[in-house]
This record gives structure tokens, C-alpha cells and sequence, in this order.
């Protein structure tokens, strides 16, 4: 029994270096990607005029704030390492609000597309930078809404829980039941809301593109963007798929926080920029042109 539990043991410290290990490569390479977009953007007044890359930043800026958050609560569970309260909610509130912010972010981009493609006339008028700024303003706000809503709810049942360290996970969090049915509440309204814009855009866009059929060039972008918009919508799906993972066995949970961070949030996100930023022909030859200097020096 001792060289059993001594073996598995083993195993599980295995599994989870190798998880660790394949993230952060991962992590490494995707934030190499958001430098150089960062660097192309800032020295680029055309990138800074344009409202679709000004999102863009803002979801990878999003998204890095996001996979910091989610590595630490990760490793620390993992390694059932006691956090204070305060610094582990912390932690889980900046991971809750920029996973939702994100979908929400896409959900702007496919809006600024339909208008660019069904309304081209009014697209120079309509989305502004400004327009940009504030729209992702505004999407941050209405988030932090439910986050407020959770501290206060938490706060007000157990007012020394502050006080003491936990094993940083979401479910150590949840001292009130309403906690639980208001992050609930908080994701099926913004999912159901991001499925809803995506899925007008879809319609609106196949229909400009069934009427400019005779020109292919046109037609073929508008099927594009929405062949795009689909696997963002699938992507931005998968994330939720952790919840079902969260209800196996505890005898099981050791390997379920590296997994479900790996699968369910990290790929969508590495998979996410890389399609918005390469497919897009003018960022695409900024991009080359910013590596091959970079590697000719």
C-alpha cells in the first residue's frame, strides 16, 4: 500500500509539472506574439486610428491580465498552497472578470465587422476609436457590477472570513449560497447576450454576401468573417465546458486544475489572437516585416 500511494504520488507530481511545464511554454509564446503586436501598434498611426485593432489590443490586454490571474490560482491549487482571503479573492475576481470580458470584446468586433461589411458608407462614422474607447469602458463596468455584487454578498455573511488562509479555489470562495446563483446568472446573461450579436451578425452578413455573390472578392470575405465568428462562438463555449469537470470525484480534482486551465481557457485564448491578428492581411505584413528586422539585427 506504501509503494502504491508512493507511485501514485509520483505520477500525479508528473501530471502536474507537465502541465505547469506545457503552459508556461505556452504562456511564453503567446506573450512574445502580444509584444510584437504591442510594438506594431504604438509605432503604427494607421493600427491606433482604427477602431477593429484598438478592441483588439484591449482583448489582449484582457486576456493577459486574465492568464496571470489563472496561472497563480492554478498553481496554487495544484500545490494546495494557503493564500489569504483577501489576496486568493483578489486573484479570482480580476480571473472572473476578464474571462466574461473577453466573449463580450468579440461580440464588439463582430458588431464593428457587420458595419463594416452591411453598412460600409457609415462605418468611417460610426466606429471611432473614441467609440472603441468607450464601448470597452462600458463593457468593463457592466462586469464589474457582479463582482461588487459577490464582495458584498460575501462580506456580509462571514465578516471574519477575511481574516484567515485558504486553498485558492472559486468553491472557497462561495460562503453564500446567492454567490453561486449570481456568477450563474452573471454567465448565461453574457453568453446568451454574446450568441445573440454574433449569431445577427451571421444572418446580416450572409445575406450581404448571397446579394454581392456576382463579386467573389466580396462574397468570400463575408463568408470568411462568418466561418470566424462561428469558431470564436465555439471558442468562447468551450470555456464554460469546466463546470461539467468540476463535478467529478475529489478523488480526481488533483488533476483537474491544470486541465481545465490548459483546454478550457488557455487554448481559446492562445487561439483567439493569433486568428484575428494573422488572418488580418495589413497586421499580417506588419507582423512579417517586424520579425524580419527583428531577426536581421
Amino acid at each position: 500500500m506504501v509503494q502504491l500511494t508512493f507511485a501514485s504520488n509520483n505520477i500525479a507530481t508528473y501530471i502536474h509539472l507537465t502541465f505547469i511545464s506545457l503552459i508556461t511554454v505556452c504562456l511564453c509564446f503567446f506573450w512574445c506574439f502580444i509584444v510584437v503586436v504591442f510594438r506594431i501598434f504604438f509605432t503604427s498611426p494607421h493600427l491606433q486610428e482604427n477602431a477593429r485593432y484598438v478592441l483588439f489590443v484591449y482583448m489582449l490586454v484582457n486576456d493577459t491580465f486574465f492568464l496571470l490571474s489563472g496561472f497563480t490560482v492554478m498553481v496554487g491549487a495544484i500545490y494546495l498552497l494557503y493564500i489569504p482571503v483577501p489576496v486568493c479573492y483578489i486573484l479570482n475576481a480580476v480571473s472572473f472578470l476578464t474571462f466574461r470580458v473577453t466573449p463580450t470584446t468579440l461580440a464588439a468586433m463582430a458588431l464593428e465587422k457587420y458595419i463594416a461589411i452591411c453598412h460600409p458608407l457609415r462605418h468611417k462614422d460610426l466606429c471611432t476609436t473614441q467609440r472603441a474607447n468607450v464601448a470597452f469602458t462600458l463593457i468593463c463596468t457592466a462586469h464589474i457590477i457582479p463582482n461588487a455584487a459577490d464582495l458584498g454578498l460575501m462580506a456580509a455573511s462571514f465578516r471574519t472570513t477575511f481574516n484567515i488562509s485558504i486553498i485558492c479555489r472559486k468553491e472557497n470562495l462561495f460562503v453564500n449560497p446567492l454567490q453561486n446563483v449570481l456568477r450563474s446568472l452573471s454567465f448565461s446573461l453574457c453568453y446568451v447576450l454574446v450568441a445573440i450579436i454574433i449569431l445577427f451578425t451571421y444572418i446580416k452578413i450572409t445575406m450581404v454576401a448571397h446579394r454581392v455573390s456576382s463579386q467573389s472578392s466580396c462574397a468570400s470575405k463575408a463568408r470568411r468573417t462568418i466561418l470566424l465568428h462561428t469558431f470564436q462562438l465555439l471558442l468562447c463555449t468551450m470555456s464554460l465546458l469546466s463546470t461539467f469537470t468540476d463535478a467529478l470525484p475529489v478523488s480526481q480534482a488533483m488533476f483537474l486544475p491544470g486541465f481545465n486551465f490548459l483546454v478550457f481557457s488557455c487554448v481559446p485564448r492562445f487561439l483567439s489572437p493569433v486568428i484575428y491578428g494573422i488572418r488580418d492581411k495589413y497586421l499580417r505584413g506588419l507582423i512579417k516585416k517586424s520579425l524580419t528586422r527583428h531577426l536581421k539585427n
